[in-house]
């Protein structure tokens, strides 16, 4: 069956469909001038060599290629074409591009750039990006510019900075018997643990963050790198042998509770969230977490408003407080707690965060003025001591983990993530679930069994704290760092946010928040979209069928693939096991239910199904 891509993506662009290259035991995709899923044997190498050029606010450029051609032997291919890009005032970037593959595992990939005038950039070059599965913190050996070599491990918890930089080469295990080294030439290149941003990789990329950026290519100065990959094996290592029929799933035993499911309500929600209650109350939300950010002009009437979704819907409520940290500490906190006194709003908890820690402090940059965080975080209790203090970051992981908080002072740690950073086409945000469990480990490393909630994270970026602002999307496209995405409101968003709850569930989370009710983060449509406007999205099913797990026993459930179905288990005090499988990919899937007395079953492309 053909399934109709609205539904599935709320988009009826299809993305490019990649080409396979082969050479004997190499194969990597091709798409969009780039490679990706580069294997070995059928084991992944490496998870992409892509050449990025990147605006001042981090935004890919998106190069039309021209004079492409493919040639597609018996033992090796060749890709050659040319692209260029257009920045600010008409300043253009133009490249060319060679990719050669053998049989004997050697792929190079070699790009010539020459700009017609001074072209501004804050990267401009190769990106490589190693998986995760398999390879967090295993050992390799790493060449740097000077020609030292160095035998080393990739972190296993997140790295907060750089694990390494002034890079040359990397050389790691693939498999028994199979080794690949990347060699990197042109410019200086280091490495990021790409898991703070969810995605799900170590990023190798061209120029140090600690140099001037933006930057400005000169014109006409040509600028070459070449990336090198040499995959050795034995003669008798044998290839990966991928499984064969149904996924299987299997139960293992039970642990923390499910956590509570959080709906975030921003003040341009409150209407629409009053105007439809009953739906609200039918999606059954444990929690409700109001956005409150003085600094864009919320105030008096913005905390009345949220006091009457409060009083319509029986729920726990937490204030998400951006704290401007302009002045007197106490006398701004004091004014937001007067405040909520006069709105007659009722909270249970109040979660607060400096408005400067929203933005990034990438290596190498000074950090911004902030008064110290244990001066906020009292101000806020003795402005709140009757209810819950919460404290983290209202961006990502990545600014929690190079900012940690004095969680002494604090009843619960938070942070959001979002998938579409770097990325945004649809394997990169189903891949980025598989970075979730190690965000989670590396949280509980930092800060214990401190109650920790996450969200809200949605496919699209909330806020952008690596540039001057989000990015529009009137055209409903795939893109990096946008403030409304399609997939909200196709499939994919139901599937992608059951798969989310599958990674995080082992580590006991207080509160889950994964949408908002209204908008381009929420559960009922807009105008336009593959269901009525007003009407439950797809994603509606899949906040329902959370919000009845919540509080349940998690119980450990497995799949024997998990890149292509994740299963989330929960079990009641009368011993009722509850399963929701969800299918991240495109395709339809067998699964194979035998685990619980039942016939398999096939899923169709970003399906959820409940189990029990």
């Amino acid at each position: 069956m053909t399934w109709d891509r609205f539904l599935l993506c709320g988009t009826s662009a299809a993305e490019t469909e990649p080409v396979r290259l082969t050479a004997g035991p190499l194969n990597a995709d091709f798409v969009n001038g780039n490679l990706r899923m580069i294997r070995h044997g059928g084991t992944e190498v490496l998870r992409a060599i892509a050449y990025v050029v990147r605006d001042r606010d981090w935004g890919t450029y998106e190069p039309a290629l021209t004079d492409l051609t493919i040639d597609q032997g018996a033992d090796a291919f060749s890709v050659s074409y040319a692209a260029s890009c257009t920045g600010p005032g008409g300043s253009r970037l133009a490249f060319r591009a060679t990719i050669k593959g053998s049989s004997d595992g050697q792929l190079v990939f070699d790009v010539s750039a020459l700009p017609d005038s001074d072209f501004e950039t804050n990267r401009c070059g190769f990106c490589i990006l190693h998986p995760i599965a398999g390879l967090a913190g295993s050992p390799v050996t790493v060449e740097h510019t000077d020609g030292s070599v160095v035998a080393t491990k990739l972190p296993d918890l997140i790295d907060p900075w750089q694990p390494f930089k002034d890079l040359r080469a990397i050389t790691h295990e693939v498999r028994p018997g199979v080794t690949a080294q990347c060699r990197m030439e042109g410019d200086v290149f280091e490495m990021e643990d790409q898991r703070n941003w969810s995605d799900a990789s170590y990023k190798t990329y061209v120029r140090p963050l600690a140099l001037p950026w933006p930057y400005v290519l000169p014109a006409g100065e040509t600028n070459r790198q070449t990336i090198s990959l040499r995959i050795a094996s034995d003669d008798n290592t044998p290839a990966t042998i991928e499984a064969s029929g149904p996924i299987r799933v299997t139960l293992g035993d039970p642990g923390p509770a499910l956590p509570d499911v959080g709906m975030i309500i921003h003040p341009g929600d409150v209407e629409t969230a009053l105007a439809n209650l009953a739906t609200l109350s039918v999606l059954g939300p444990q929690q409700l977490l109001f956005h409150y950010d003085p600094t864009r002009g919320h105030g008096l009437d913005t905390l009345r408003s949220f006091a009457r979704v409060a009083a319509a819907y029986p729920a726990l409520t937490t204030l998400e407080c951006v704290v401007a940290c302009s002045g007197d500490l106490d006398a701004e906190l004091a004014e937001v707690a007067d405040t909520v006194r006069r709105a007659n709003l009722r909270l249970d908890a109040i979660a607060v965060s400096p408005s400067v820690d929203r933005q990034s402090t990438p290596p190498g940059s000074a950090w911004p003025p902030c008064p110290p965080l244990e001066d906020v975080y009292a101000a806020a209790r003795r402005a709140f001591p009757d209810i819950r203090l919460g404290g983290g970051m209202f961006s990502y992981f990545t600014e929690l983990n190079r900012k940690r908080v004095p969680a002494g002072l604090l009843d619960f740690v938070t942070h959001c993530t979002c998938p579409i950073v770097h990325a945004a086409d649809d394997l990169s945000v189903m891949q980025s679930l598989e970075a979730l469990p190690f965000i989670t480990r590396s949280v509980r490393a930092i800060f214990g069994d401190k109650p920790y909630r996450i969200g809200p994270s949605t496919i699209a970026m909330r806020q952008n704290p690596y540039g001057g602002a989000t990015k529009d999307n009137p055209q409903g496209q795939r893109i990096a760092m946008a403030n409304s995405d399609p997939r909200q409101n196709g499939r994919f968003a139901a599937a992608w946010t059951i798969g989310y709850a599958a990674r995080v569930a082992p580590v006991g989370l207080e509160m889950l928040t994964l949408s908002a009710f209204t908008g381009p983060f929420g559960v009922l449509a807009a105008s336009g979209e593959p269901v009525a406007e007003r009407s439950p999205r797809p994603i509606f099913q899949a906040i329902k069928g959370l919000c009845e797990l919540a509080g349940l026993k998690h119980v450990a459930a497995k799949t024997s693939d998990e890149t292509r179905v994740l299963a989330l288990a929960g079990r009641s005090s009368s011993g009722k096991t509850v399963v929701w499988l969800t299918n991240l990919t495109a395709s339809d899937v067998a699964v194979d239910l035998s685990e619980f007395g039942r016939d398999r079953i096939v899923m169709t492309p970003y399906a959820i199904a409940r189990i029990g």
